[in-house]
């Protein structure tokens, strides 16, 4: 479920109570602990954090206008969601994480490529997702990005 709300605070207000709770101690951990340039912003009608054009001039390759996109926030229908694109891009920082979420939660780990679906309300490991937020800084993700798109380039010139 996309918003339509432009502002963060805005978002969060439209959440229903019980969700509101959820994203704000979630914002809270992701914004303690994020490494300085990254930025908050909507983002696809959710609440992102992005490489903002001032680090990152070239931004997204499928739309240099928009700041390059690391991480999401959102409520969705059956779920809060984090989608972390540093989880999908690095197998050692995927590995920790599995691992670590073993440790700090109950529930069973419901991931996609860069999606962590949070289904328990009562069981969301709020530290660990401060952690994860602060283990890649703005100069890494930009590193690890460009990487993954020269790989791609390469695998599509020998196709």
């Amino acid at each position: 479920m996309q918003s339509k709300e432009i502002s963060v605070d805005k978002y969060i207000e439209s959440l229903p109570a019980e969700r509101k709770e959820v994203i704000k101690q979630l914002r809270n951990s992701i914004l303690k602990n994020l490494p300085k340039g990254f930025e908050e912003c909507m983002s696809h009608g959710m609440i992102g954090y992005v490489v903002p054009h001032k680090l990152y001039p070239k931004g997204y390759h499928v739309d240099p206008k928009t700041p390059l996109p690391f991480m999401a926030l959102a409520s969705q229908k059956n779920f809060v969601a984090l989608y972390h694109m540093g989880v999908y891009g690095d197998p050692k920082l995927l590995k920790w994480f599995t691992d670590s979420y073993g440790k700090a939660c109950k529930t069973k780990l419901d991931m996609g490529k860069s999606c962590i679906r949070m289904k328990k309300m009562n069981d969301i490991p709020y530290d660990l997702i401060g952690e994860l937020s602060s283990k890649l800084s703005p100069k890494q993700w930009i590193d690890s990005y460009e990487s993954a798109l020269s790989a791609s380039a390469n695998t599509k010139k020998k196709k």
